[in-house]
């Protein structure tokens, strides 16, 4: 797998697009923890390519939120993204806004932690840290059970990932709060600099 763009075009590409500092925290994110999976999954030669799919996945949400991950490939080709990359990008809504299937590995886990980061964020924001370091499983799943906490992160999208992973829904969760922790300083300076 070989990035078509750097990672520093990348994420020029995502701010031409995005201004929301919720929604560049959000694509950093999940950049982070995607790169973090590449290295714990054995897939670290590919953890730039990993990336830089997880900071694009969003890319057409602010502007376009009704035709998300139907706008994405436009956006992305006029920046000359390979097709390979699109399809990895766009892969994330399957079911929700794409009919592209996650198949690889890299796309199963960007579709099953997408919406966990967004859930894992909401609950360290209610923590007196504001950290994901001192989150333990059992906080979480407590959150998690809780409808209407984060009510718009879709448990049926998480449980669904974990399930495509063969992965239980608590090694899902679990990992992905040791991907969070693994980038939370990292995301947390980028935003400080102004990304």
């Amino acid at each position: 797998m070989k990035s078509s763009l750097t990672r520093q075009e990348a994420l020029e590409l995502l701010k031409k697009y995005n201004k929301e500092p919720f929604h560049i925290q959000h694509a950093l994110t999940v950049e982070g923890v995607m790169r973090y999976f590449a290295r714990e999954t054995g897939n670290g030669e590919d953890e730039e390519y990993w990336g830089i799919v997880g900071l694009l996945h969003d890319i057409d949400f602010e502007l376009y939120p009704e035709q998300h991950c139907t706008k994405a490939p436009e956006l992305l080709r006029e920046a000359r993204v390979s097709e390979e990359m699109i399809y990895s990008v766009c892969s994330h809504g399957y079911g929700l806004c794409s009919d592209l299937e996650p198949k690889h590995l890299m796309e199963k886990i960007l579709f099953a932690c997408d919406e966990l980061t967004g859930l894992i964020g909401a609950a360290a924001r209610m923590r007196p840290s504001k950290s994901v370091m001192d989150m333990e499983l059992s906080s979480l799943k407590k959150k998690y059970k809780d409808k209407r906490f984060a009510a718009g992160c879709s448990r049926e999208v998480i449980s669904t990932g974990a399930e495509r992973l063969g992965w239980t829904l608590d090694e899902l969760l679990e990992r992905t709060i040791l991907a969070m922790r693994d980038c939370e300083e990292s995301v947390n300076s980028a935003m400080d600099c102004g990304a």
